[in-house]
């Protein structure tokens, strides 16, 4: 069979959770208030940075960067998700299935690229605080924040590019709540060998180096703490620190549920649940850590409360 003008495909069907056609409503209520806590634990994070000259610090600014990401990432799925609850609309143009899988894509990359960034920017500041003005300059975190979202769009292209070319002349279902690769690699009548090497050879290109410098960083981090002698100064160390460690383990032990399981324990209703714990309880609860963890933040919580 030739490969080459192959797709019938015109449009996919993302089939949501048709597990429980008795819920949806119920359903599309709860991710509705889910998607508002986002958008409104997320924007006030960047109000309160981009208000209060307390928070112009290199550390707010990459929190700034990671709530915008979280606003992002979510605007992506959640909404053709509602969608589907509450119109039943889950037909979706094959063009705008890759386009929702390229930003998918491309905001995962990001958000491993800006972890490393904040560990790095934690390790400068508990390792060398009486240099961490100079090292963490604002031209330095300018460029750091640049290169994190132009790398984050470039890394996704090739998976796009090979999957655009791909013939889809089976079924149209996608069984998930968005267009993931995974889930859009099984529609496929095309041999999917190049592509998943090409995810390999980007993710150890981007993801293994991420974890690595967020690994090394903590190393140092943990052993630089440990050397101080009083309890109060290591209290006082882990603070600048305990919000983003909390993130990084939430963020890399939801992508170790959802990609490093056993394959014989692996299921497509496990993975869309998995998917949901990393795409939307993360962009939840990343505001409240760093709200509820962060005495800065609380202190201007407090003002804004008192003028009110």
């Amino acid at each position: 069979m030739e490969e080459e003008n192959l797709t019938t495909v015109t449009e996919f069907i993302i089939l949501g959770f048709p597990e429980f056609p008795e819920l949806q409503i119920p359903l599309f209520l709860l991710f509705l208030l889910i998607y508002l806590i986002i958008l409104m634990g997320n924007l006030s994070i960047i109000a309160l940075t981009c208000l209060d000259p307390r928070l112009h610090t290199p550390m707010y600014f990459f929190l700034c960067n990671l709530s915008f990401l979280d606003i992002s990432s979510t605007s992506v799925t959640l909404p053709k998700l509602l969608d589907i609850f509450l119109r039943k609309e889950q037909r979706i143009s094959v063009k705008r299935c890759f386009t929702q899988m390229y930003l998918f894509l491309c905001f995962a990359c990001i958000e491993f690229i800006i972890i490393s960034v904040m560990a790095y920017d934690r390790y400068v500041a508990v390792c060398h605080p009486l240099r961490y003005a100079v090292i963490m300059n604002e031209e330095v975190c300018i460029l750091m924040a640049a290169g994190t979202w132009i790398l984050g769009f470039l890394d996704p292209v090739i998976h796009t590019v090979l999957l655009s070319h791909f013939s889809y002349c089976g079924s149209s279902e996608i069984n998930h709540f968005f267009c993931d690769l995974s889930a859009l690699l099984k529609l496929s009548c095309t041999s999917t060998s190049t592509i998943e090497g090409v995810t390999y050879i980007l993710g150890a290109f981007v993801a293994l180096p991420c974890f690595t410098a967020t690994l090394t960083s903590y190393v140092c981090i943990i052993s630089a703490i440990l050397r101080i002698r009083s309890t109060e100064g290591r209290r006082k160390a882990f603070s600048t620190c305990s919000s983003h460690l909390t993130v990084v383990l939430l963020f890399y032990g939801s992508l170790m549920c959802l990609y490093m399981r056993p394959t014989s324990m692996q299921s497509l209703d496990q993975n869309k649940l998995f998917a949901l714990l990393y795409n939307v309880l993360i962009p939840t609860i990343n505001p409240f850590i760093y709200s509820l963890k962060n005495r800065e933040v609380k202190a201007v919580l407090r003002k804004v409360f008192n003028r009110k």
